[in-house]
């Protein structure tokens, strides 16, 4: 099987970099290919669908830290992210925020879209890793203040935020790829002090859960 590796910096998956380094990509006789997009949407979007056209894989695993918006959810916390939105996409109004379904821009269960989220069909096989399932919100400006995280949590009730998971999601959707997006908690959504970031925390945690999910497929 040749199967995709996806994030969005090197540094979020260098131990899982450095690991199939070793093995020449080849694990368990399935060829993994990384492709490093860069931050956000767009960069994820174009990175990864320019690698589709070229070379389309059985599978894409994406992999990275985020945000959590659960106290369940504390930093070295790890998770797949079964359906997503673009939780920035549309407008703020009277302090509140109406996205493109709500603004009559695109239907809420035109495809690639169902009730609004970007799910996942392909989960059945992950269920044997043990993690939880959840959902998350993909922003293009992380959540900085108390009011952005309580409107995003009304709107969404996501989990997990990230920079990048929902056009990982739009983008297989599209494409009719199976997929699956791994995340590890480095902070509380909102907390702009880095001191109480787990950022190395995260990606030890994420690295050792990735090299482990690869080595079970």
């Amino acid at each position: 099987m040749y199967i995709l590796l996806v994030s969005s910096t090197e540094n979020e998956i260098r131990p899982a970099l450095n690991w199939l380094s070793s093995s020449k990509g080849i694990v368990n006789g399935h060829e993994i290919e990384t492709l490093i997009t860069g931050v956000g949407s767009t960069a994820t979007a174009y990175a990864l669908t320019r690698q589709l056209l070229w070379r389309a894989p059985e599978m894409v695993i994406q992999a990275g830290i985020g945000g959590s918006f659960r106290e369940e959810f504390p930093p070295e916390s790890i998770a797949f992210i079964i359906e997503d939105v673009f939780a920035d996409l549309g407008a703020y109004q009277n302090g509140e925020f109406t996205d493109i379904f709500d603004l009559g821009l695109a239907a809420s269960d035109e495809h690639p879209f169902t009730n609004r989220l970007l799910a996942n069909p392909h989960t059945e096989m992950w269920t044997k890793f043990g993690l939880p399932f959840v959902r998350g919100a993909t922003i293009n400006c992380i959540s900085s203040t108390a009011d952005q995280v309580a409107t995003i949590r009304r709107k969404y009730d996501p989990v997990i935020e990230s920079m990048e998971g929902a056009a990982l999601h739009y983008t297989c959707l599209m494409e009719n790829i199976p997929f699956i997006q791994l995340r590890a908690v480095s902070n509380f959504a909102g907390e702009r002090n880095k001191n109480n970031w787990k950022m190395m925390e995260a990606i030890a945690v994420l690295n050792e859960k990735l090299k482990r999910i690869l080595n079970w497929i």
